[in-house]
């Protein structure tokens, strides 16, 4: 055999190979993209569930530990807030669903909501902060609601899931023993999560009336 019928070969030979792989890759990522728009029981919403199931206990132990504050509240807390990345790489994973998308922007919203509120129950937190973030988050809602039945699907922006770290952060600080005590840090960390909540509201709004207005044209 020539040398240049051995390339030819050697050649097929790792085309098919490279075939071959494309195929496996391709037929893995299909395999991995296991669960359709509408499943509810898929790994990400089991995360999202765990995090709201376990939210009361969190809530308990910051009105009932001594200044809100101890190593296993810390941890309990910085495993709730941080658990909404695995969950997201888990749904990116496994598939995006229709349920997880209402799940996981309420597991934050019942962090925030309970976790700030039992603060300023304790006198910890300012009432008015969490008045402003209860106001929007509500007028979010409404919008979402409006927009929903005209066949929009705003997505959050960047700062609006800025805003919800922000305001997580800001509990997270009160129970951290080392932090607890430095009220400024948490004072400011949730006041910069409240006006960047406000400022996304209104971006939320403002690409809602676009694109209805768009739509219409």
């Amino acid at each position: 055999m020539s040398d240049s019928q051995d390339s030819n070969t050697e050649g097929a030979d790792v085309s098919s190979e490279q075939g071959t792989r494309d195929g496996r890759g391709a037929a893995f990522a299909e395999a991995r993209a296991t669960f359709g728009p509408s499943a509810i029981l898929t790994p990400a919403n089991a995360v999202t569930l765990a995090r709201i199931l376990a939210s009361p206990v969190a809530f308990l132990l910051l009105y009932r530990t001594a200044t809100s504050s101890s190593w296993p509240l810390a941890a309990l807390w910085f495993v709730l807030s941080t658990t909404d990345l695995i969950d997201g790489i888990l749904a990116r994973k496994y598939g995006t669903t229709r349920s997880g998308a209402f799940l996981d922007p309420l597991a934050d919203k019942i962090l925030v909501l309970g976790g700030i509120g039992i603060l300023c129950w304790t006198g910890r937190f300012p009432v008015i902060a969490l008045a402003l973030i209860s106001v929007r988050e509500l007028a979010v809602s409404w919008f979402r609601s409006r927009f929903a039945t005209r066949g929009l699907a705003v997505p959050a922006s960047k700062l609006a899931k800025w805003k919800a770290f922000l305001q997580l952060a800001a509990v997270g600080w009160v129970t951290l023993p080392p932090t607890n005590e430095a009220e400024w840090l948490a004072d400011s960390t949730l006041w910069i999560g409240v006006v960047l909540g406000l400022i996304s509201g209104a971006q939320y709004f403002v690409a809602g009336q676009r694109a209805a207005t768009s739509m219409a044209r």
